[in-house]
């Protein structure tokens, strides 16, 4: 497979993997509609270059993460429905690290616009 080829299809799985979050994940749904409020409003109130670039990469980093959240969830739900204590520690950790990435956004949101 040459590279474009190999290009072409990385994109088109990337596409349907956005396409399935947005489809089954109600918090990628919200978090996407922050994201076309918080693209403009970060280019418009950031001062600098470095100012738009924190506050907009601040809330695509959420996006990354409530991607691999999402992942993590469905790898523990196609292993197994029972209630297992390993399947909701992983859950519960992939729902904190979407926790974490939120706070960091609001963190550098406010940093940056108050100052």
């Amino acid at each position: 497979m040459n590279p474009l080829e190999r290009l072409a299809k990385a994109t088109a799985f990337s596409w349907a993997g956005l396409c399935a979050a947005f489809r089954h994940q109600q918090a990628f749904r919200q978090e996407v509609a922050i994201l076309i409020f918080a693209i403009p409003a970060g280019l418009w109130l950031g001062r600098d270059a470095v100012e738009r670039a924190l506050l907009v990469s601040s809330w695509l980093l959420v996006m990354v993460v409530e991607l691999i959240n999402s992942a993590i969830e469905a790898v523990v739900d196609r292993i197994g429905s029972e209630r297992h204590e390993l399947a909701g520690r992983a859950k519960d950790l992939g729902s904190a690290a979407v926790f974490c990435a939120i706070a960091l956004a609001i963190t550098v949101w406010v940093i940056v616009l108050a100052l």
